[in-house]
């Protein structure tokens, strides 16, 4: 991209977070234009002292100004985004809400328009529910459970994202029908550091997610399983030593992973769980294993998790299996289930 030619670079809204008053401690940011009816409409969050994120919108004849602006939401935090409109002629506006360790929940707020301006809301309020029709696949797309039942090469769904950029020599889905499987292909420090790491969001209020892993192929110095992942991450997993193989529960919520409880693994399968509560700003994470499926077992100790910035964003559930010794071992997941429910050890 660059700038067209005979196009022009100038600023066009000068100190664009005046309108929302005086002591601002976060400058106008997080820019949208559209034009819409012949008038150009530009979206920006500011953030005043002592106050919370707040929604401006600036609007012009011209690309190029005069512009004038005025604060369209402050409510709950809710800002940041762009605004919407759908076939049969509604208009929404896109926003997020910080909401602590779970991260930037997206939030569309109903858009009236009033002299040529948007009036986002009701009286001034993102309402929390809204009469909309829902047709199509829901959440799929965001949160999805998986059987791993698919052919090789087919594409993973929108749901799932890569912690780093994938090594596709090292994954598969089909190689063994019916599996995800996670090979080793280099060694590394840590589960940050893991290539292959496959994710999925956390959501709440509460969200738990499940997997039954199959861990014969693992080798001396691997470590897999299922991670609350951000910077201050924890996971229960399957480490292997010498020719032992042990449950163990990871913590960092130093910022440094360390092994909270180790239990023995005779078997060469073993069910993980990890149960998220974020009911206001609670933000915990408890680590379960079960050796059929059925009866959960506690490990390790309650994560407090914790929005952090080196990560900048909210905790993801994570599949993982990582090397410190030797590449080549591997694991097979069999599922990956998530739930909007919590049953501990139930």
């Amino acid at each position: 991209t660059g700038i067209m030619p005979g196009g022009f670079n100038e600023v066009v809204i000068r100190n664009a977070s005046a309108v929302a008053g005086p002591r601002i401690g976060l400058q106008a940011e997080g820019s949208h234009l559209r034009k819409i009816n012949s008038k150009y409409y530009v979206m920006n969050i500011t953030w005043p002292r002592g106050g919370m994120r707040t929604q401006i919108i600036h609007r012009a004849d011209k690309i190029t100004g005069p512009y004038e602006g005025k604060v369209i939401l402050q409510d709950k935090g809710i800002a940041q985004g762009c605004l919407i409109d759908t076939p049969d002629g509604k208009w929404y506006a896109v926003l997020f809400q910080d909401n602590g360790s779970v991260g930037r929940s997206p939030w569309l707020v109903p858009v009236k328009w009033e002299e040529g301006w948007p009036v986002l809301g009701i009286d001034g309020k993102a309402p929390m529910t809204l009469d909309i029709d829902d047709k199509e696949e829901g959440f799929g797309n965001i949160t999805a459970s998986d059987e791993f039942n698919r052919k090789p090469r087919e594409p993973l769904p929108l749901a799932w994202q890569w912690n780093h950029n994938p090594e596709n020599l090292y994954w598969s889905i089909g190689e063994r029908s019916g599996y995800l499987r996670l090979t080793t292909g280099r060694v590394d420090s840590g589960v940050l550091q893991a290539r292959n790491t496959l994710t999925q969001r956390t959501f709440g209020p509460v969200s738990s997610a499940t997997t039954k892993i199959e861990v014969a192929h693992m080798k001396d110095g691997d470590c897999a399983g299922l991670i609350a992942l951000q910077r201050r991450y924890g996971f229960v997993g399957v480490k292997m030593e010498g020719r032992s193989k042990s449950i163990v529960m990871v913590s960092a919520i130093s910022n440094t992973g360390e092994e909270v409880e180790s239990v023995p693994l005779k078997l060469q399968t073993v069910y993980l769980k990890i149960d998220c509560d974020f009911r206001d700003r609670t933000d915990k994470a408890c680590f379960y294993y079960s050796l059929d499926g059925k009866t959960w077992t506690k490990v390790g100790a309650v994560l407090q998790m914790a929005y952090t910035l080196p990560h900048f964003m909210g905790y993801r559930f994570g599949l993982f299996n990582f090397a410190t010794k030797t590449p080549g071992g591997f694991v097979d997941f069999d599922f990956f289930r998530v739930s909007n429910e919590i049953t501990g050890a139930e």
